[in-house]
This record gives C-alpha cells, structure tokens and sequence, in this order.
C-alpha cells in the first residue's frame, strides 16, 4: 500500500501564497517534511487555478519536483492546468482523476492517452453524488471501465477511488464499510487486478475531537490494507496513523518479518 501525501493543498493560505508570489521555498519545505514523515507519493492539489492555470501548475509541478523525486498525482479540475502539469513533470505522474461528468470525460480522460499515464477514476454519478452503496459503486465502475476503453486507454492505467464518506453523514459507517466490499470486488467484476487509491482523510472531515479522529484512522486504515486497497491518500504528519500504515504493510508483505 503506497502513502500518498494529502498536504500539498492550495486550501493551505501559505501554499495558495507560495503559488501566487512564484515562491518556491515554502512548497520544498513542505514537501521535504512530507518525504520525511513517510510519503511515497505526493498529491499535488492546485484546485481549480482560474486564472494564469498553465503558469502557475508549471512553477508548482517544477517545485515539488526541485526537492522530491517521489510519484506526483496532479489533482485539478482545470484541463489546461493538467496538461501543463503533465508537461512539465520530470517523473512519474498520475492524473487525479476523472468521474463520469461529461465535462472530465471529454477534457480531462483523453490527456491520459495523450501523455501515456496513470489516471484515477472516481466512482461518483455524474452530477458528483457519492452512491449509496457497493452495488452502485460497482455498476459506477463498470462504466468507467468503458469509457476508459473507449477513449483508447489500456484498462491498467485506470486507478479507482470508491470514494470514502464521511463518518458524520447519516449513513457514514455504513458508507465505509461499502467502501470495502467495492474494494474487495473490484478485480472480479473488471477482469484484472485493478488498482484502487482512498482518501482516509474524507473519513473524519467535520467537527470531532482530534484524538478521536486520529483513533478512527488508525482504525479504519487497517481495514482498508486487509480489503486490498493498493495506495492512501492521508495527511502523513499524522504519525501514529503512519505507523498503522507501516505494520499493515509488514504483515501484507511476504517478506521475512523483523522488527524494526
């Protein structure tokens, strides 16, 4: 299960600072605390970039990669700003990510053709709404899956998140635990052992005490590990959460245990 850092947002006022004022210090900085603390990949979310798109994930995508040669997911709404992003990129890059919104089918899933990449398929309706349950996440997959053949992608660089809800909503346990189950099914129904990325972070978005929060992740983290999830999307100066993380991946491994 690869960690993938969730702290390069533009929701961060010195990141959103960082990119307007073309300053690269504060986004290495951050990046270099991010590789420290157990990142193996880091999300780039630049948002949505209305103005100046292109130049601004260009001096974004060239910071993060100054300091880390770590997978990068550019995570944007904004085609031009992910073709500028994919352009730039000197290492491994995945799109984050595409949905059944008309506007991401046309726009956003050619690119991964065009640059040969990995892109992550969330498994939402196309107006955005999460599905109720595993039945519906899985019929979502399935048309993903041909959109994905019809665009001329090979099915392998396709990566899907069940999308994980949060606990707060009405039916928020019940939601993580369909996560699961779509997990589980997915290379059955699909035909081939296809890849899934989740945002544990969605888990406890809304008011909740920090200590029960942190314990809800290193609960639900686990869970995820034993249910195949192959990458995670967590704030990674979380670090009891990344422990979790470390022992899943030492008793998931067929590797000669040790203790480290």
């Amino acid at each position: 299960m690869i960690l993938v850092a969730d702290n390069v947002q533009i929701t961060n006022p010195m990141i959103q600072q960082a990119i307007e004022e073309r300053d690269p210090e504060p986004i290495q900085s951050l990046v270099k605390q991010c590789q420290k603390a157990g990142a193996e990949a880091i999300d780039v979310n630049s948002g949505p970039l209305t103005r100046e798109p292109e130049k601004k994930m260009t001096f974004l995508v060239k910071a993060v990669q100054s300091v880390t040669d770590l997978p990068i997911l550019i995570d944007t709404v904004n085609p031009r700003a992910m073709a500028a992003g994919l352009r730039t990129s000197r290492s491994r890059v995945i799109i984050n990510g595409f949905s059944l919104e008309p506007a991401k089918i046309e726009h956003i899933l050619p690119l991964a053709s065009e640059f040969g990449v990995d892109i992550i398929g969330y498994l939402l309706y196309p107006d955005s709404r999460v599905p109720a349950n595993a039945s519906e996440r899985l019929e979502i997959a399935i048309d993903l899956y041909r959109a994905v053949l019809q665009s001329g992608l090979q099915p392998e660089k396709l990566i899907i998140d069940p999308i994980i809800a949060p606990l707060l909503w009405d039916n928020g346990t019940l939601q993580a635990r369909e996560v699961l189950d779509t997990i589980r099914q997915l290379p059955d129904l699909l035909g081939f052992n296809v890849r899934t990325i989740a945002g544990l972070s969605n888990l406890t978005t809304g008011k909740g005490e920090t200590q029960k929060k942190r314990l809800v992740e290193q609960t639900y983290l686990p869970m995820l590990a034993a249910a195949g999830l192959d990458m995670c999307l967590l704030n990674v100066f979380h670090s009891e959460t990344i422990k979790t993380a470390k022992a899943c991946k030492s008793l998931l491994h067929d590797n000669i245990f040790a203790w480290e």
